[in-house]
């Protein structure tokens, strides 16, 4: 049986599934998503999956492109067209295909993706003497130094910056210096 996956409307064959180059999902991480473990078919703690889900986009300003009602018989589709009795559900939901600017785009609709795959069963070992795990800090929002395509910061302060009347929004520390140094000039 080959994947099918859901994007923007249509069921597709998982392996020609695409969004446009210009799904701000892409181009900035200006998206949502949830992952929900399906066992036995059914999905598991939907309700407070969906309630993140929608939490999640009000926190970003993106319309959900349906209804919680719709976004469910979709999911149980993708599951059943993947044959998935025990796995996961993937769902994402950008705000869309715009041309490439920071602020958010006047016209923009929100598209949605989701997949489905199966699990492989967990290792009966490991659930009975556990696994090695270790904690970390979470440094996700304070790596400014990486060029990633991770962008959802700078989206979110350019539209602050567009609703304050102004072009655009410098960032700065917590004790409000510039997190970029200033190109000196040469003989300067």
């Amino acid at each position: 049986m080959s994947r099918v996956a859901y994007v923007d409307g249509q069921y597709l064959p998982h392996n020609s599934a695409a969004v446009h180059i210009e799904d701000r999902g892409y181009q900035f991480a200006d998206g949502v998503y949830e992952v929900m473990t399906v066992v036995g078919g059914c999905l598991l703690d939907e309700k407070p999956h969906l309630a993140r889900l929608a939490r999640s986009l009000a926190e970003l300003r993106i319309t959900a492109p349906m209804s919680n009602a719709a976004l469910r018989v979709i999911m149980r589709e993708v599951i059943r067209r993947n044959g998935v009795r025990d796995g996961i559900v993937y769902v994402q939901i950008t705000r869309g295909v715009a041309a490439r600017d920071h602020a958010f785009p006047a016209a923009a609709r929100p598209v949605l993706v989701v997949t489905s795959r199966r699990r492989r069963p967990a290792d009966p070992r490991a659930v009975n003497s556990g696994i090695a795990v270790i904690t970390i800090p979470d440094i996700r929002w304070q790596r400014c130094d990486i060029k990633s395509v991770a962008l959802l910061p700078n989206v979110l302060d350019k539209q602050r910056a567009r609703e304050a009347g102004a072009f655009e929004a410098w960032q700065v520390d917590r004790k409000g210096r510039s997190l970029k140094e200033p190109r000196r000039m040469p003989g300067s």
